[in-house]
């Protein structure tokens, strides 16, 4: 018996060595032919790479992070939303403005593109407000709140209730109490990662306040998806006459974090207040979201009546085109329209994004713009709160420098989170997308184009203190960095195309 139970043994053995000698050519054979398509080549690169060098792992890391498919229900839901809008907005026309600039006719095609990809058009007359104070957009959001009388919607990609948000979420309460519709969405795992949140569920179920966590990942409850996809907006809408947008999140300056504190780290952001009718391309997202996560489609009108401003706008007559993009949209909108603005600028190109991590048609649209003579200045935080994202950006700062881009680094321990672009005299982006992979292609975003010299004005005032604050990068100290830093930088870029 036992020699028979050695031979059983034997050859289960010399099967399974063979099925592994086989196992792995045959993964890298059906890699060759399946990971690069409907990819691009360096993500596609990136892949086959890690399937090559180990084909078990790989594989298993490509079957949890290789597709960014969403699900077919939320799919079709986002795609009903999309429909609708284009229906609804089919007899708005695109009516751009004499800008007096040279890239007039450039502009005219990218609003037009916005909205073959986005579905929303270019609305003019609205008043524009800058909030670059921390503090000030979390009083100004509250204020907002505080005279609701019909709906609030909210929708933040990382919430908490602290003692610097507090405020508004009890203000937030008190609105359902009085009959207000308040609807709250946040990021589930992005929030999650924040202490306190457990505590943050509880508070809210005490109060009326309709939310959910958006993109949820619960095995147990059969809700998986790829588990890095977020849904990065942010953005309030209140009684569809005033809205807010930007980089902030609905959390405090240092995301409730003891290290943070300790080491005095705190997020300088930029928040919009907007009033007119681009508010309504707010409500629009948000009620794409909505539908996306509950299946309760909103009804989205424009007020009939807005009232004035307590106090007169920081820019009026503005026109706007609101840009979403992310996995449920067919191209890279954000993206697209970054990359359309550098080969349109002629003078002057400001980026400001903490986690820069291009593509090679955005690095080639910021280095062929410095070519073509216009000035090109980019804001980075000196030092980067994400590891492996920090180093992936760090890798493309040689590049940068030799074309002659001016790198301007915020100084520690603060992040620069805010995320915006001006081009020119007349053009500007404010948002919550980053320029990095992970954003164009894995984050839900939203990107607001503006229009006009008055607002261009305006946020240069903000990009003014950021180089008052920041110092310049020059290509010789980028030289003498050690050779550790140089080697985590070209890993880490390789680790950054992997979507």
């Amino acid at each position: 018996m036992s020699e028979w139970w050695n031979g059983v043994v034997g050859v289960l053995v010399v099967l399974l060595a063979f099925l592994l000698v086989l196992v792995g050519p045959a993964i890298r054979l059906v890699a060759l032919g399946t990971i690069p398509r409907n990819r691009k080549p360096s993500t596609g690169t990136a892949w086959l790479l890690a399937i090559l060098l180990w084909p078990s792992v790989g594989l298993l890391v490509f079957a949890l992070l290789g597709s960014n498919k969403v699900g077919r229900k939320r799919q079709e839901r986002m795609a009903e939303v999309n429909r609708l809008i284009a229906e609804r907005t089919r007899d708005v026309v695109d009516t751009v403005p004499d800008l007096g600039g040279d890239n007039d006719d450039e502009i005219a095609g990218l609003v037009r593109m916005n909205r073959a990809l986005g579905y929303l058009p270019l609305t003019p007359g609205n008043d524009v407000d800058l909030l670059p104070g921390y503090a000030d957009s979390i009083t100004a959001m509250t204020d907002a709140i505080r005279g609701a009388t019909d709906h609030v919607h909210i929708e933040f990609y990382i919430s908490a209730w602290d003692d610097v948000t507090g405020p508004l979420l009890e203000e937030m309460a008190a609105a359902a109490d009085r009959g207000v519709a308040v609807r709250f969405l946040f990021d589930h795992l992005g929030s999650r990662g924040i202490p306190g949140y457990r505590d943050f569920l509880k508070k809210l179920d005490a109060t009326g306040i309709q939310w959910h966590p958006m993109l949820p990942v619960r095995p147990l409850r059969g809700r998986f998806r790829r588990p890095d996809l977020r849904n990065h907006r942010k953005l309030l809408v209140v009684d569809g006459r005033v809205g807010f947008t930007g980089s902030q999140n609905l959390v405090e300056p240092g995301y409730n974090k003891p290290k943070n504190h300790e080491l005095g780290r705190e997020w300088v952001e930029l928040m919009l207040r907007l009033r007119g009718p681009v508010v309504t391309e707010l409500a629009a997202v948000f009620a794409s979201d909505w539908y996306a996560e509950t299946g309760d489609l909103l009804e989205v009108a424009q007020p009939a009546d807005v009232p004035a401003p307590d106090a007169p706008p920081q820019v009026t007559s503005v026109d706007c085109q609101l840009v979403p993009s992310g996995p449920g949209y067919d191209g890279e909108n954000n993206l697209r329209m970054f990359t359309t603005l550098l080969y349109s600028a002629h003078r002057r190109a400001v980026l400001t994004s903490p986690y820069f991590v291009p593509d090679e048609s955005l690095l080639y649209a910021v280095t062929s713009a410095v070519h073509r003579g216009v000035d090109v200045e980019l804001y980075v935080s000196e030092l980067s709160d994400q590891f492996m994202v920090g180093h992936a950006q760090a890798s493309y700062y040689e590049a940068l420098l030799e074309a002659g881009v001016t790198i301007r680094m915020y100084p520690p321990p603060y992040i620069l989170h805010s995320k915006h672009l001006t081009i020119d005299e007349d053009v500007a982006v404010v948002g919550t997308s980053n320029m990095d992979l992970r954003s164009f292609s894995l984050n839900y975003e939203m990107s607001l184009l503006l229009l006009g010299a008055p607002f261009v004005d305006a946020l240069r005032e903000v990009e003014a203190v950021y180089r008052e604050k920041s110092r310049v990068l020059t290509l010789e100290e980028w030289h003498e960095r050690p050779f550790r830093k140089k080697y985590l930088d070209t890993v880490m870029r390789l680790t950054s195309a992997l979507q």
